[in-house]
């Protein structure tokens, strides 16, 4: 058994502990924000969380963080469900018309809804529950202590500076066999291990966006709309989603260039964001008055996509008895709702080696590492590629109709003109295809929902020709509905302030 210091009670750092406690190893958590466990997951919506401010904004539980706790930890996933949230199944969501012949992983399309609060609240109260298991709230971790290994899991030939606990806010000392860091995004992990003498590279890249967040209520008799798999969408200038909650919540999130401070500013207004939902096809039935606000817009900058690298040159790791997971290891672009999953996915892989450890503690992040790079890294550059074709595809439009935007250095028309074929072969080919083909359709939500690696539908061969077929037909159709107001057009509807808000159904 392993003493285990996890910093950080955040999805990543519960996750860890979860994973580490029921494999049989001693752990305190360490969580710089003073929070005690509130009494319901009501009451947990308005956690002071200041070291998490994204905690209320929009959150996206995919069908691998689901199916990996119907595997791992099914009394936790129970929980939830007491909770409030409830379980998406997308097959169940398939268009009318469509074919509804079942097919074999239909049973894996399953995501959860919940929000990001309440399904802390849940994993925080299961942690707590093993008794091999300790929460110290109100402590921030201040340095890695540097020592030789005495004793248990840590013996061995480690060549790496060797971590054997941390040193906190208010001056104590935590030993431990295992330092696990998952202090979120904002975690300065770089200068925690510069202290040792060791350089951890990183790779960032600003996704040139900030993050707008309404969470709504629904009204007494009211229901959600109908709802066909994921709803989200990108004009450009503008991409917004929907994310459905526990007791009867959901929220609303749009994100914008972080340069367009117009649009930005119009936007935290309560009353022209919900205006500019009600100006989007997919969004309008959500804030056409079967629902009330129950948050001001919440808004959230620095987002960032970040790879560390915690190994050197030979691929062994930096420092023995230390690890990052979540955002403090890899971070990438909230808008596609994979930190959580993937926070998941690094919790089952730490555990799994430390279970394999023989004693060297090197071994065990040896291990970690290279499954991080197998299951985390892919993901990581799949969102840099997806921000930068969304950048560069913008970049060649016409300002009257995407607004400013930011880049991050000169474009080539070559690159523009793949960007723009790229972003046709979506709209008019992908898109299309998935609304009347069950087997595009399966594809697109297993990639989404991290079941296939986010380069399965290119190299699909079968999905790939269904998608051309529809594409190369975009002719003898017609042309695709727009998904909303150009900018211009946009600006000009928010400027009318006076325009009644919309009144509750009967």
């Amino acid at each position: 058994m392993a003493r285990v210091a996890v910093a950080g009670a955040g999805v990543a750092g519960l996750a860890s502990a979860l994973y580490l406690s029921r494999s049989g190893h001693e752990v305190v958590l360490v969580e710089r924000d003073d929070t005690p466990l509130p009494d319901n997951p009501s009451d947990a919506f308005w956690w002071d969380r200041r070291g998490a401010p994204q905690v209320r904004h929009s959150h996206a539980f995919l069908a691998r963080l689901r199916n990996q706790l119907l595997a791992d930890h099914p009394d936790v996933l129970a929980s939830l469900l007491e909770a409030g949230a409830t379980e998406m199944d997308f097959i169940a969501m398939l268009p009318e018309g469509m074919d509804r012949t079942p097919m074999p992983g239909d049973e894996q399309l399953v995501a959860l809804a919940c929000r990001r609060t309440t399904f802390e609240w849940v994993l925080r109260r299961a942690v707590l529950s093993e008794s091999t298991t300790e929460l110290r709230h109100g402590l921030a971790v201040s340095h890695l202590r540097r020592g030789t290994r005495q004793r248990g899991v840590g013996a061995g030939a480690d060549r790496a500076p060797v971590v054997t606990g941390v040193a906190l806010s208010d001056g104590s000392l935590l030993e431990a066999d295992l330092v696990v860091l998952a202090g979120g995004r904002r975690m300065d992990v770089p200068a925690l291990y510069a202290e040792l003498g060791t350089t951890v590279e990183e790779l960032e890249e600003d996704t040139g966006i900030i993050y707008l967040s309404q969470f709504m209520r629904l009204r007494d008799g009211a229901e959600l709309p109908r709802q066909v798999g994921p709803i989200g969408g990108d004009l450009g200038y503008l991409k917004y989603a929907v994310f459905n909650g526990d007791d009867r919540t959901f929220s609303l999130t749009f994100a914008v260039d972080s340069k367009d401070r117009e649009l930005r500013r119009l936007l935290l207004d309560p009353t022209l964001f919900e205006r500019a939902a009600a100006n989007l096809p997919a969004t309008a039935a959500h804030v056409d008055g079967r629902a009330e606000a129950i948050t001001g817009v919440e808004v959230m900058g620095g987002l960032i996509n970040r790879r560390r690298s915690f190994t050197d040159s030979d691929g062994q790791p930096l420092l023995t008895g230390a690890v990052a997971v979540g955002d403090a290891h890899t971070a990438t672009n909230p808008l596609y709702g994979r930190g959580c999953s993937l926070a998941l996915v690094q919790a089952r892989a730490l555990a799994a080696a430390l279970d394999r450890s023989t004693g060297s503690l090197t071994d065990v992040a040896a291990q970690y590492e290279a499954e991080s790079q197998r299951e985390v890294e892919p993901w990581y550059r799949a969102a840099v590629s997806q921000d930068r074709m969304a950048r560069t595809a913008a970049q060649g439009r016409p300002t009257n109709t995407s607004g400013p935007i930011s880049t991050s250095g000169p474009t080539s028309t070559d690159e523009v003109t793949r960007a723009e074929f790229m972003r046709s072969l979506l709209r008019e080919g992908l898109f299309p295809a998935m609304r009347v083909d069950p087997v595009v359709l399966r594809a697109f939500l297993a990639m989404f929902n991290l079941l296939r690696p986010p380069d399965s539908l290119m190299t699909d061969s079968d999905v790939i020709g269904r998608v051309m077929a529809v594409y190369q037909d975009r002719d003898n159709r017609a042309p695709e509905p727009a998904l909303g107001p150009t900018r211009e057009e946009l600006l000009e509807c928010l400027a009318q302030r006076s325009v009644s808000r919309p009144q509750p159904r009967e």
